[in-house]
């Protein structure tokens, strides 16, 4: 049995944090025994503690950069990992996700003497809106965090090159395992398409524009905000609905209010029934600055949705430009309102069929990413030296 240690910073509502659930609760229990390591606070926090896996919740591991809780999380987790350590003779390997606790997992390992790291890179934790300061010393960061990795795991392979190009890795060191969604649950949904909508509070008749993202910078929502007010110009009957929650909620809340906005968008908060939501729009949008590998835009496919998305790390890799959507510069409301208006004033034009599609999504597909990294535990704890004894099937 292998025990295998999960590390993120917070479970927020996001596709890492959502796919590292999913992986520590699916993996083959008669051949890995999972561990989760998190932050104590994020939307998800419930869904963890209902996986009933051995999880710990540590306060100290916070995303913001905090060096006394920084140095805390250090050492919370390392005292972690000696417990796991010393309580069998099973071989543990430690995969990290997200930068934060991607560089204090990863140290916090070396220090334990774990013999095998992973870290995935859902994405950066430096961009081209940072300072040059902050952006080198994140850099910097990863480059040395790197020398003590056995394994990346990159996303899309966008992030692939970007890791390259700046120093973090070489192309043999990284494998491309996709961020995956579960196909099914977004093609095969089956709804009252009137009737969600007005559970909605939007009329049936009207056509919808949406996005699914988390209130935070990154995210972008104000320019989601500022594009529905361009449309709306345009297209009066449009409606517009967000799902997600986030610091940039009250901000997004004020500028729908000046924008004189209130009765055409709806904020719908934190939601578990996307898959019914997505079937009724028209039109996905994603706003991002930057990503690793929008899952949300591949739910969107599967889900029959033409998506309006910025040109960011894995977007280019899903989105064709005039057949299943269009990719628009990071930033740029007014093409993002145009593409809007065009889709939904010539969805002919779109050549969006969900079966061309049908290789690319089995390519993002959940339960391949599982296996993936199964495979990966397996081949490198063999590499390590590592006897590896799994319970039989009847176990």
């Amino acid at each position: 049995m292998i025990k295998v240690v999960h590390i993120i910073t917070k479970l927020e509502l996001g596709g890492a944090q959502q796919n590292t659930l999913y992986t520590v609760s699916h993996l083959n229990k008669n051949k890995f025994i999972p561990i989760l390591i998190t932050g104590s606070d994020g939307l998800l926090v419930d869904d963890a503690k209902r996986l009933g896996i051995e999880t710990h919740f540590l306060p100290s591991l916070v995303r913001e950069i905090n060096p006394v809780k920084d140095i805390q999380a250090l050492l919370d987790i390392r005292r972690l990992l000696l417990s796991i350590k010393s309580s069998s003779q099973s071989p543990i390997i430690v995969h990290t996700h997200s930068s934060k606790a991607g560089i204090i997992g990863r140290w916090a390992a070396f220090f334990s003497g774990i013999p095998v790291v992973i870290h995935t890179y859902h994405g950066y934790g430096f961009n081209d809106y940072q300072s040059i300061l902050k952006r080198g010393l994140f850099i910097f960061l990863e480059r040395l965090t790197a020398k003590i990795t056995t394994r990346f795991i990159a996303v899309s392979k966008n992030n692939i090159e970007k890791g390259i190009n700046v120093g973090i890795f070489r192309s043999n060191d990284v494998e491309l395992i996709r961020s995956g969604i579960d196909i099914s649950e977004f093609m095969d949904v089956k709804i009252d398409k009137a009737k969600k909508k007005k559970e909605l509070d939007v009329e049936s008749d009207k056509p919808l524009v949406g996005m699914i993202a988390c209130f935070k910078p990154q995210k972008a929502p104000l320019d989601f905000i500022k594009a529905a007010h361009l449309v709306h110009q345009k297209m009066p009957d449009v409606r517009f609905i967000v799902a997600g929650d986030g610091e940039l909620k009250p901000a997004t809340e004020d500028l729908i209010n000046s924008l004189g906005l209130r009765d055409k968008i709806r904020l719908l908060g934190f939601r578990r029934d996307i898959p019914e939501i997505m079937k009724c729009l028209d039109v996905f949008v994603l706003t991002s600055l930057w990503e690793g590998l929008p899952r949300v835009i591949l739910q969107a496919m599967a889900a029959g949705i033409p998506v309006v998305a910025t040109e960011v790390d894995g977007s280019s890799e899903v989105v064709k430009n005039g057949i299943n959507g269009f990719l628009v510069k990071p930033g740029d409301v007014q093409e993002i309102a145009e593409k809007i208006i065009y889709i939904l004033q010539k969805p002919q034009d779109l050549k969006f069929k969900i079966s061309d599609f049908k290789s690319i999504l089995d390519e993002f597909d959940i339960d391949l990413m599982l296996k993936k990294q199964e495979e990966l535990y397996e081949r490198l704890v063999k590499g390590a030296g590592y006897q590896i004894m799994s319970f039989p099937q009847s176990f």
